[in-house]
């Protein structure tokens, strides 16, 4: 109901927002097909090559099978150009990614990384290539010797599409050329959702198309039926033909058109609750008004009704039809309302695209507000453990009560759309709930609670709304929000009726006419006045000209000669893109509810604190204060911690309902934890079921867990600012072990990827072998570095699984030095290979000989008297290890 105040603000932003920008939005597969390479053209061809010559998946899996290189396709991923990447690693945390992207670019390769919203993980590439042939050839030469780490090659296969969206090694978007969408106007294909639950089709299976006879029917649930309309006006009589925006073809049905044009014009004036109504009505009678702007217009109208749920479900049909139309403001707007339903984990994905919209310059200002820190805020949020008591109050009915504020020592004034008159019942048209008049109540000192609300006064109550009232310290001066009206309403050249804040003070006990301050305007919004402890500053919200989002939070000093100083916008640190609303400042904070910081959805309730340098930090007050509904107009005594606040939360006795709270002062709780996700290397897979040990510093177990089925596990409990190891293991994997340090009551997160053993054994050149990285020895030296003996113990991981294997070790040099020499020292190399995988309990037996072969077979140029660097002549010193048997 904070709507009733609210609506013409909005309006503003409605006619401001970023329409028909078009940009590429993800669309999130269902987890069971994420893993699948998937088209999304109508129908797939089955040979190996398309009339283009273009390669296909089958023609790409088998050259790279052919050179032995691990591969995988990615069809149709939105932000990603065609071609042939070389992946080094792939992370679920996109800040990691970023990291090595960054790391990589430094050391000369064009890297960057690849976002797949299906799986939510992010590929990071070490180049790019147009054509297999070239990619082969580079991931041969592990890019002329440049890179010795473990790679992969991906094919991004779009169907042979424009490119799309390109992400560079910042992951920053650049604008190029557009696809058609598959759900093209022009396209015979059929549209169609698919439910949760519901198979989609098979990657090779072809649709039919429908028959004329057939009908899409979609029958309406209980929680879908709604009441008849309230108040139906005129229509206008030259506008009759003209349906806004939308294209009906013949077979389109009379009614439904006629129905679009009525919720169009409700729409239009704001009446959301009506327009919710028809607009449900029409797209369940006729299938062909699913149009982009219909959609829209249907979880708009439930959007600024605050019903999350039903807003979220034309939205999420928007983004499954349309998903390269949608503007960012639908993107913000889908994002809130998969927080307000609880999706959260979505929700920051979508984020995320909101913010690389934002870094391009396509939402208003750039804010430099990350998706990454968004969700670490988020994350705190959902883990803080404040405590606080709530109680639903007595004064609440089933319309809406909010905007509390203290009156007195012992009342609260509040605004309530119960409309206690008995002759007239005005209703407005946002949500069919009677205009706000303002209420006085007694409070029970114990309980807290409200009871008795009697009218505030009849001086200041009038026709149409009044709310959002505070008071000077003395109790004789009152400001409060009203609709812009004098014998009627007003409205600027929009038709939009503003609202205002009006002053009023009291004479003899009894309330005066209110006067508008100076500051209002009949071009734009004033409301949510708040005076500060000692009534020097008076804190309101506006979309005024110099409005940092939709509506923001100014001050202005109030003079000892009654006028005001100019408004002063409190700045972004306090005022976001979206909306900021209902303040409420003591001796020591100010609070305000908003949608545009972190918060778990819908309207939240912030703090923050201030000193002479002016604000501090903007903190979300968490649960139970906050909700995935919307809760504002939060009001406390900073002294006993006792005070009210609104909301229109689930349990509810009506639309908003007050809330009386106390909150309680707790022992700091430390929490100190290492949490992380265990993928599968090549393939991102999550790993559930893994062995993970934490391991102190003197290497001695503290904890053990196997991963849960989403691959997720989490040490609690840990002691501050310490290093621990974390070892990873499982069946017919190599072990995994990193090392993390805890913070101070923080939770720390790690990335661990997991690599199967049997992917050492490789092919070459008809020769079976163990294929390590490279077994590096120092110039003229025998003995096993550290890096080698890692190397190594992935050999004795793969023969302790292989019991029967047999191998034979071949050692080598570099050209320098004699040759005589050199395959004396290769021969050294070989045999200290071999002693140093009997003393992991290989048995001898197990290996058929070990044999240097000096210089004989270099990999590289650099023979006798060839000028090379260090780096290239280490490449010629190594071990490999062929299989005899197995």
């Amino acid at each position: 109901m904070k709507q009733l105040l609210t609506a013409c603000l909005l309006f503003l932003a409605l006619i401001c927002s970023a329409q028909g920008i078009r940009k590429n939005v993800s669309t999130y597969s269902h987890a069971q097909y994420s893993e699948i390479d998937i088209n999304t053209n109508k129908q797939q061809s089955n040979s190996t090559s398309d009339s283009n010559g273009r390669v296909t998946p089958e023609i790409f899996r088998k050259k790279a099978a052919a050179n032995h290189i691990k591969s995988r396709t990615f069809k149709n991923i939105n932000g990603a150009d065609e071609g042939f990447y070389i992946v080094s690693g792939v992370f679920s945390d996109l800040g990691n990614a970023q990291n090595l992207a960054q790391k990589l670019k430094v050391k000369g390769f064009a890297a960057g990384y690849i976002s797949n919203p299906s799986n939510g993980l992010n590929y990071v590439y070490l180049n790019r290539y147009d054509t297999l042939d070239s990619a082969i050839s580079a991931c041969n030469s592990k890019l002329d010797g440049t890179y010795t780490d473990p790679f992969w090659l991906m094919n991004v296969d779009n169907g042979g599409k424009s490119k799309k969206l390109e992400i560079n090694g910042n992951g920053t978007v650049s604008k190029l050329p557009l696809p058609n969408t598959a759900l093209d106007k022009n396209s015979a294909q059929e549209v169609k959702d698919y439910p949760k639950g519901l198979k989609a089709p098979d990657q090779d299976e072809k649709q039919e198309p429908k028959t004329n006879k057939e009908e899409t029917k979609e029958e309406l649930s209980l929680e879908e039926v709604t009441y008849d309309m309230l108040s139906p006006i005129e229509e206008d009589k030259n506008d009759v033909s003209k349906v806004r925006g939308t294209n009906f073809n013949e077979k389109t049905s009379p009614n439904a058109t006629r129905l679009i044009q009525k919720a169009d014009q409700y729409f239009d004036k704001m009446w959301y609750a009506e327009a919710a109504e028809l607009y449900e009505e029409a797209l369940n009678k006729d299938a062909n008004n699913y149009s982009l702007e219909i959609l829209q217009k249907a979880g708009d109208s439930h959007y600024y009704n605050t019903n999350m749920e039903r807003a979220y479900y034309y939205y999420n049909i928007i983004f499954e039809r349309y998903e390269e139309e949608v503007s960012p403001d639908q993107i913000f707007k889908y994002a809130h309302t998969l927080k307000g339903t609880g999706k959260y984990s979505k929700s920051k994905r979508m984020m995320r695209l909101y913010d690389k919209q934002v870094e391009q310059g396509n939402v208003g200002s750039k804010l430099d507000f990350k998706a990454g820190k968004k969700e670490a805020v988020l994350d705190k949020i959902l883990n803080m453990e404040l405590k606080f008591g709530l109680k639903n109050l007595a004064i609440n009915t089933k319309y809406s009560e909010f905007s509390p504020m203290f009156y007195n020592d012992d009342e609260i004034v509040f605004a309530s759309a119960k409309d206690s008159s008995i002759f007239n019942t005005r209703r407005y048209k946002w949500n069919n709930q009677p205009y706000l008049d303002l209420y006085v109540s007694k409070v029970n000192k114990e309980s807290q609670d409200l009871k008795a609300a009697n009218r505030f006064s009849k001086k200041i109550n009038s026709k149409y709304h009044e709310a959002s009232v505070t008071f000077t310290p003395d109790n004789s001066t009152m400001y409060f929000t009203r609709n812009n009206y004098g014998k009627k309403l007003k409205r600027d050249k929009n038709g939009v009726n503003h609202l205002k804040i009006y002053v009023s003070k009291k004479v003899d006990g009894e309330w005066m006419e209110a006067e508008e301050v100076p500051f209002n305007s009949d071009d734009y919004s004033t409301g949510h006045p708040a005076l500060s402890p000692d009534g020097k500053k008076l804190y309101f919200v506006s979309d005024m000209p110099g409005t940092i989002g939709d509506t923001d939070i100014f001050v202005v000093d109030v003079l000892d000669n009654g006028s005001y100083s100019e408004p002063k916008n409190l700045g972004p640190g306090i005022n976001t893109e979206q909306k900021e609303m209902f303040p409420f400042i003591n001796d020591k904070k100010l609070y305000f509810a908003s949608n545009g910081h972190v918060g778990l959805g819908g309207l939240d309730v912030y703090e923050v604190a201030y000193d002479g340098e002016g604000f501090k930090e903007v903190i979300n007050m968490g649960q139970p204060i906050n909700s995935n509904k919307d809760d504002f107009s939060y009001i406390v005594n900073e002294e006993d911690q006792k005070g009210y606040f609104a909301s229109n939360r689930r349990g509810g006795k009506g639309d908003d309902d007050i809330y009386s709270f106390e909150r309680l002062v707790l022992e700091e709780v430390v929490k100190n934890a290492i949490s992380g996700v265990v993928t599968e290397l090549i393939t991102g897979d999550l790993m559930p079921k893994a062995l993970v040990t934490l391991l102190d510093e003197n290497n001695i177990k503290l904890k053990e867990m196997v991963t849960e089925d989403d691959g997720s596990f989490v040490f609690e409990d840990l002691e501050s600012n310490t290093k621990y190891t974390i070892k990873t293991t499982r069946s017919e994997f190599f072990e995994n072990v990193v090392t993390a340090e805890t913070k101070k009551n923080e939770v720390v997160n790690v990335d661990i990827t997991m690599k199967k053993l049997k992917e050492l054994i490789v092919i070459e050149d008809g020769i079976k072998k163990l294929k390590t990285d490279m077994i590096f020895f120092d110039f003229d030296k025998s003995y096993i570095r550290k890096d080698a003996s890692l190397e190594l113990d992935k050999l004795v991981e793969v023969m302790t699984e292989y019991k029967d294997m047999v191998i034979k070790i071949e050692s080598h040099t570099d050209s320098r030095g004699p040759d005589v020499y050199n395959k004396y020292l290769s021969d050294k190399r070989a045999k200290s290979t071999r002693a140093y995988l009997i003393s992991k309990g290989i048995s001898a037996d197990r290996i058929e000989s070990a044999i240097g072969y000096g210089e004989e077979r270099l990999i590289n140029e650099c023979g006798n008297g060839v000028r090379c660097s260090r780096e290239k002549h280490e490449l010629n010193r190594r071990s490999e290890f062929v299989i005899v048997k197995m």
